[in-house]
């Protein structure tokens, strides 16, 4: 079971480390073994390098997914870190989760190798919502926030294509490259959805925009008040269950893309419904559109590396979200 006391928070061995860096394909140089020498990475003059390089290889390995929800004989998510290790890195068969899976996950592994870091909620903003005429939702998304040297910052792998690729000093309307061309900042400010103005009830809201001379888009907003696990585990549960909540009914995959060569994340591939499309330098190839079940199964193994068992597919059978 989860715990609130933070010196009894769970953390993972160093055996589950080791997995964890084959998991995510980390490159050696990244590499700190568990103990002093993750420690010392963890908050020494390059901690803000290692903690980007963890949250690239985490968001180009481990894809933004609801298929618990749709391919599972259960359709139950579990937030419990023990069981996210064993569900996204232990199997191998390419799993992630939404954010409350791939975010607690990333928090365990950077209370694990000695980073400071707290879990924090969100409130996701209409624009990015199928429930258009949404301003923001209730709690519902799941973030980090990590201090290094005196400096906090913000860290997501569980958003999707939108989200942040690196980790973003809490600092009002600083600008930075995302998945280029996509430049986003942080906004601290009232949202319209609060009737109190108070100084102290700000939020900071994460915005976007996909060309300099675009709008800038709000994503979502975040307070940095601690949430504890029980909080995440009444989020989840209505995100998951609930039949407003569009997890329930829509099936997503996304995966971030990574060149190689420079490491950094330059596009991703999404399955959202019956299509597949791949993007780019903020390019949009449609690469295929889905007809079936089968045809849906073998897209998220090519496109996605996601293979899912035989009691996993056929879960899926009555659903609203099946393809027929």
């Amino acid at each position: 079971m989860s715990t609130s006391d933070p010196s009894e928070r769970p953390t993972y061995t160093a055996e589950q480390m080791t997995k964890y860096y084959d998991c995510i394909s980390l490159p050696s140089k990244y590499r700190h073994e568990l103990g002093s020498k993750s420690r010392e990475a963890a908050t020494g003059k390059d901690a803000l390098s290692f903690l980007a390089a963890l949250q690239r290889y985490q968001l180009a390995s481990v894809p933004f997914e609801n298929l618990e929800l749709h391919y599972s004989p259960h359709h139950i998510i579990n937030i419990e870190p023990e069981y996210l290790f064993h569900k996204i890195v232990e199997r191998g068969t390419g799993r992630g989760g939404y954010c409350m899976e791939n975010n607690c996950l990333f928090g365990t592994v950077l209370r694990s190798l000695g980073f400071d870091v707290y879990s924090a909620g969100a409130r996701v903003s209409g624009s990015m919502q199928p429930q258009a005429e949404l301003k923001y939702t209730g709690w519902s998304h799941m973030i980090n926030i990590v201090t290094i040297q005196s400096q906090r910052y913000f860290v997501d792998v569980g958003f999707g294509a939108s989200g942040p690729t690196h980790p973003i000093p809490l600092i009002h309307d600083r600008v930075s490259v995302n998945v280029p061309p996509q430049t986003v900042r942080l906004n601290h400010t009232h949202i319209p959805d609060n009737t109190s103005r108070d100084s102290d009830k700000l939020l900071w809201v994460y915005e976007h925009r996909n060309a300099d001379d675009a709008p800038w888009t709000p994503t979502y907003c975040f307070t940095e008040s601690e949430f504890l696990p029980m909080d995440f585990a009444v989020m989840s549960h209505h995100t998951s269950t609930s039949k407003t909540s569009w997890f329930t009914y829509k099936v997503i995959c996304t995966k971030m893309l990574m060149d190689s060569g420079t490491e950094q994340i330059v596009g991703d591939v999404t399955l959202f419904e019956t299509a597949i499309k791949k993007r780019i330098a903020g390019k949009a190839e449609a690469l295929t559109t889905i007809t079936s079940e089968e045809e849906r199964v073998r897209a998220l193994e090519k496109y996605l590396g996601v293979k899912l068992s035989e009691a996993e597919r056929t879960g899926i059978q009555g659903m609203a979200s099946e393809v027929k």
